[in-house]
């Protein structure tokens, strides 16, 4: 195991921005993860897991103790004429895993082609995008607890998934590390094309009954035009993806915000959504926009997208601090305009708790 000292955190994440690891180990084997974990318990260091840096907020302070990369490797797979399970490492590229599985005409997991980040860090948030969420393929959930260096496999039903969540990031935040995840899918299954952005570009004549191939291209491609696809040199690219979650609300709340709209933007209607237990998903961008939030706006080095509303970028020579002021200013100004909390998505390193809200 190797020790590194005083290592900046901002190249290992797509915003750029944060201080330095008092301490830094990369880990490529489930034995150097108990090591490092054993390494941080002894010297009573506080530790942190670093997996794809996709959905990361890193103070400018940095992190006073260990910081333990992920980089895990390797892809196992086994099957039959229906079914094919995938075992994939934590460290592996999320998007070089849904290419193969696509390569390998298996369904499940093509509309979550082109997002950041690592196979670990998937069930944790419980990743979702045009109509996937990979709850739905997950099968088990290989991980260390951290308090005992014990490893366990962990049921999808016992992960807790529920709309961008897990037991990982709520009941249990910071018990587990994910070392590999278990995704089964189906062999030569039809792609989901429910998600409005995909319909309509199917539907401008690109094709009648596309491929796994097409729809992943196809989801690659919208990606991309909104500035959601990793792209070298692109201002816009440089952000933490989508920073803001869909508010689940009460039907009530849901009505009140609603005859809100009609009175504030008339003729512009509120996007909801059908969610779990009768609940209603509002567009948090919706929101965002109509409150004075509009693609392109900047303050000082920071800004929103030019293409995506939700997502918060560093324009160049950003601190975590000036993420963290346009973050707040966004919440103030929706929750005083419509009374909705935006709770945001990336996780927030080396901060006060309350920043995270």
């Amino acid at each position: 195991m190797r020790i590194q000292e005083n290592i900046p955190l901002a190249p290992f994440t797509t915003l750029h921005v944060g201080g330095p690891a008092r301490y830094f180990v990369e880990s490529h084997s489930e034995h150097e993860v108990s090591e490092a974990v054993a390494y941080a318990f002894a010297r009573k260091l506080p530790l942190f897991v670093l997996g794809g840096g996709s959905n990361l907020v890193v103070s400018d302070a940095g992190w006073p103790g260990l910081v333990l990369k992920i980089s895990l490797a390797g892809v196992e797979f086994e099957g039959d004429i229906q079914k094919m399970l995938f075992h994939v490492a934590a460290g592996e590229n999320w998007d070089d895993f849904v290419a193969l599985t696509v390569s390998k005409n298996c369904s499940g997991l093509e509309c979550l082609s082109g997002i950041p980040g690592t196979a670990g860090g998937t069930p944790v948030q419980n990743v979702g995008a045009y109509g996937q969420e990979v709850s739905e393929t997950i099968t088990r959930v290989h991980a260390l607890e951290i308090a005992t260096g014990k490893t366990f496999d962990i049921s999808t039903s016992d992960c807790g998934f529920a709309y961008r969540t897990s037991r990982f990031n709520t009941t249990h935040q910071n018990q587990f590390i994910v070392l590999e995840v278990s995704y089964r899918l189906h062999r030569n299954g039809d792609p989901k094309i429910d998600y409005a952005d995909l319909k309509k570009f199917f539907a401008a004549g690109n094709s009648a009954n596309p491929t796994l191939q097409q729809v992943r291209d196809a989801v690659r491609s919208i990606r991309q035009s909104k500035a959601m696809l990793i792209v070298e040199g692109d201002e816009d690219c440089r952000s933490a993806g989508s920073f803001f979650k869909n508010p689940i609300v009460s039907q009530a709340e849901a009505d009140r915000v609603q005859s809100l709209a009609e009175k504030l933007v008339p003729g512009k209607a509120l996007p909801r959504y059908p969610a779990a237990n009768g609940q209603v998903k509002l567009a948090a961008a919706w929101l965002v926009e109509q409150s004075g939030f509009h693609k392109g706006y900047s303050l000082g080095p920071v800004g929103i997208s030019r293409k995506h509303t939700l997502a918060i970028v560093n324009r160049g020579g950003a601190a975590a601090n000036d993420i963290l002021a346009l973050k707040n200013e966004i919440q103030k100004k929706v929750f005083g305009t419509w009374g909705v909390s935006l709770q945001p998505e990336p996780v927030f390193v080396g901060f006060d708790r309350s920043d995270d809200r």
